[in-house]
């Protein structure tokens, strides 16, 4: 089988990619995986062939003031952030075609975010499947949209109205893009759920049903098969500073926001730091793609780390803190650790909710809401009630023992048999 992963997004929305190609390839298949180019070194220390697409509107991500900008500035600012994006999808459109149709493929998995998976697939007359860490497309009665919190008595299932957003805001462009492949404008051509015939288009949702159960009124077409975990394949110690520190005394909590800068990061640095001291617990503070700075000191109570692997060190620590990205959530789940959800935009907020109503975190602390006092009595919480250490660490043993990967790769292998050349 020859399968095209499509991905667009963060590193939260690449990593499950990168570990579904490596799944396909180890099970003798031959794929490769297009994401922004900022993600080649990454796909290739993993070993996994690699198509470079454009940047595209990851570049707001750069200057940090876009996501801080929506995080604060309510609506008027989510409109005119969505009058800039789509003119920044026209080179992604052209360089999904461009890799289909070098790679040729017998499968599409796409996560939806570049939305051009269903129409390449569509022009190849091959089977596209959605690939999901965020159940954002199908519609239930059981949760709401996680795309963003929409009106408390608006009933569940109408809340997914909110995914036709895309199709108004980027209709024209995609449409003059489907002319130039020479696609007609067939009823039903922008919603990635249905394949051009007009039948259910298969989903897999990258999720543990321990985590979020599938429920119980999605289509058939609607699977989950557990987190999509990428493992190091030259699995490395963490570094001796880090050890040394996580060695030196009592479990620190970890805090993070991956790349959700926000609108003052050394702000926002200063105050997680002072939460931790105020909750009485060390902190590794986790810089990564921008979410924090540097503390500014490493002394003692307080230390500062770029990239590490969370599978590694998470296990560590007494508590996580961070701001909900979906893979933070699965990372800190399968390691059983209680956790902090400061969430800024999209589906975070649901997954902080979400993750409280489990039992295996505290109530969810928006960042425009984020001071050293409510913080500090959030840590102070996890870290000291056994019911909830106990309930995370349940919930670990249960999404450790799940096999994520290898279970989509067998539903893909189902999916393309039919259409394989």
């Amino acid at each position: 089988m020859k399968a095209l992963l499509l991905t667009l997004g963060t590193r939260g929305d690449v990593q499950p990619f990168v570990a579904l190609a490596r799944g396909l390839a180890a099970a003798g298949h031959d794929v490769l995986l297009a994401a922004p180019h900022r993600f080649t070194a990454f796909a290739e220390r993993h070993g996994v062939p690699f198509a470079g697409l454009d940047d595209g509107p990851m570049r707001l991500m750069d200057t940090g003031s876009a996501v801080g900008d929506v995080a604060t500035g309510g609506m008027a600012a989510k409109l005119a952030l969505a009058r800039r994006l789509p003119s920044m999808f026209t080179q992604v459109l052209d360089d999904a075609w461009t890799v289909t149709s070098d790679h040729h493929p017998d499968l599409i998995i796409h996560n939806g975010q570049v939305m051009a998976g269903q129409h390449v697939a569509e022009r190849l007359g091959r089977p596209a499947v959605l690939g999901l860490p965020i159940p954002m497309f199908v519609p239930t009665r059981e949760f709401p949209w996680p795309g963003q919190p929409m009106p408390a008595l608006m009933p569940n299932r109408a809340t997914y109205l909110g995914m036709k957003g895309p199709s108004v805001m980027f209709g024209r462009t995609i449409d003059r893009w489907r002319a130039s492949l020479g696609l007609p404008k067939r009823p039903g051509r922008h919603d990635p759920l249905r394949a051009p015939d007009g039948s259910p288009a298969p989903v897999l949702h990258a999720i543990s049903p321990h985590v979020l159960p599938r429920p119980a009124d999605w289509p058939a077409a609607a699977g989950m098969t557990g987190y999509w975990f990428l493992t190091d394949p030259e699995p490395r110690p963490l570094p001796r500073p880090l050890a040394e520190f996580l060695d030196a005394g009592a479990p620190p909590v970890f805090i993070g926001f991956g790349s959700m800068s926000g609108t003052d990061p050394a702000a926002t640095t200063a105050t997680v730091v002072a939460a931790a001291r105020q909750a009485g617990v060390r902190a590794v503070i986790g810089t990564s793609w921008g979410g924090l700075t540097g503390a500014g000191d490493q002394a003692g109570d307080v230390f500062t780390v770029d990239e590490v692997p969370y599978e590694q060190l998470f296990p560590k620590v007494a508590a996580v803190i961070h701001h909900g990205g979906a893979g933070t959530i699965a990372a800190a789940a399968a390691a059983g650790r209680p956790q902090v959800v400061c969430p800024f935009v999209a589906d975070q907020p649901f997954w902080g909710r979400h993750m409280h109503r489990l039992g295996v975190a505290a109530e969810p602390i928006h960042q425009r809401a984020l001071a050293p006092d409510r913080l500090a009595h959030a840590i102070g919480q996890v870290v000291a009630d056994p019911a909830i250490t106990t309930a995370a660490e349940r919930l670990g043993r249960l999404v450790r023992a799940e096999d994520g990967v290898g279970e989509a790769v067998r539903q893909l292998e189902g999916i393309a048999a039919p259409h394989r050349r």
